[in-house]
């Protein structure tokens, strides 16, 4: 067989990723330019790699061996990019990093200002739910993962880089934005709304609740902090969410905070990886930074978001209780 180093590439990302689709996009390359390419390989295996069935698309027994033996490959250069750049002492090479999806609202600002130090690096950051970051873990699929719980289950070295505050929100209008010290018993008559079970902060929040021996029934579930900050403005009801997911918003007077018994919850978010992982340079390096660096980078553009976004520009009121946004004098 003659196999191109590109040919090995395209198929292990469309075999890892079952979809030519999404192979294409990680390397940014066209659909149509990974299939002739994942043809022409498998002409040279004379065999097929791929089936069909449905709509999804299968590893065949030749495809499971090519993939095995393309990812030990692809691996073992990969190690050797590292160990060279290790001797040399410089930090270059891939990055790979998953995070919870609560985490993007903060980890491209920590790794961008990574970047500019280091701008050999080649980061793959990947946004996904607690479940998929916990089974590519399994897998050992990244450097890296960002969670706010560690999980149990694995054998893992964990560092606490950033505290990851819980805070109670609403809309600026609700009544109890004026109140302090709200009880979790008062919080039961309101509408919550909530993350999918499953989700970090959700489980938090659930601890707290029986811990008081509380229950606090959804009101509606929401698949992302995105759409539950969509739900707070409209004044669909009241969450709890990670501080760091909403400076803008508060910034610009969208959200309120509660003053609640028992919030914030003081909660870390943690850098995990498998202690049986063996740390190329360029891991141990962005380790090192997050951990140094972490709070001061956030805190940095707090202020400069803030210095955007004064309180001062938030919606005012109509006396009928509608929100407008105030217009600059020409």
């Amino acid at each position: 067989m003659h196999l191109t180093l590109q040919q090995m590439k395209l198929f292990e990302a469309v075999a890892r990723h079952r979809s030519f689709t999404r192979a294409a996009e990680e390397l940014f390359l066209t659909q149509p330019a990974v299939s002739i390419q994942v043809k022409r390989l498998e002409d040279s295996a004379g065999i097929p790699l791929f089936e069909l069935v449905g709509k999804r698309i299968y590893l065949t027994p030749a495809g499971r061996e090519m993939y095995d033996a393309c990812h030990d490959v692809l691996k073992r250069l990969e190690a050797l990019d590292e160990e060279i750049a290790a001797m040399q002492g410089s930090v270059r090479g891939p990055l790979n990093i998953a995070v919870v999806t609560s985490g993007k609202y903060f980890m491209p600002h920590l790794l961008g200002a990574f970047l500019h130090l280091y701008p050999a690096v080649q980061p793959r950051l990947t946004v996904t739910n607690r479940a998929r970051v916990i089974n590519r873990l399994s897998n050992n699929e990244d450097d890296i993962l960002i969670m706010g719980q560690v999980p149990e289950q694995f054998d893992v070295a964990a560092e606490p880089f950033l505290d990851n505050p819980l805070v109670c929100i609403a809309h600026p209008d609700h009544p109890l934005t004026k109140e302090k010290n709200i009880s979790l018993e008062r919080l039961l008559q309101e509408r919550r709304l909530t993350r999918e079970a499953g989700s970090g902060t959700r489980m938090a929040f659930d601890r707290l609740l029986a811990e008081r021996k509380l229950t606090f029934e959804p009101y509606m579930e929401l698949g992302s902090s995105e759409a539950i900050k969509q739900a707070v403005m409209a004044d669909l009801g009241i969450s709890v969410l990670s501080l760091h997911n909403m400076r803008l918003e508060l910034a610009a007077g969208l959200i309120a905070l509660l003053d609640v018994d028992g919030l914030p919850l003081h909660r870390r978010w943690y850098a995990v990886h498998l202690k049986s992982k063996k740390l190329p340079l360029v891991v141990k390096t962005f380790l090192d930074f997050i951990l140094e660096n972490s709070p001061h980078i956030l805190e940095n553009w707090r202020v400069n978001m803030e210095a955007r976004f004064p309180l001062s520009k938030a919606p005012a009121k109509t006396a009928a209780g509608q929100r407008i946004r105030k217009t600059a004098p020409k």
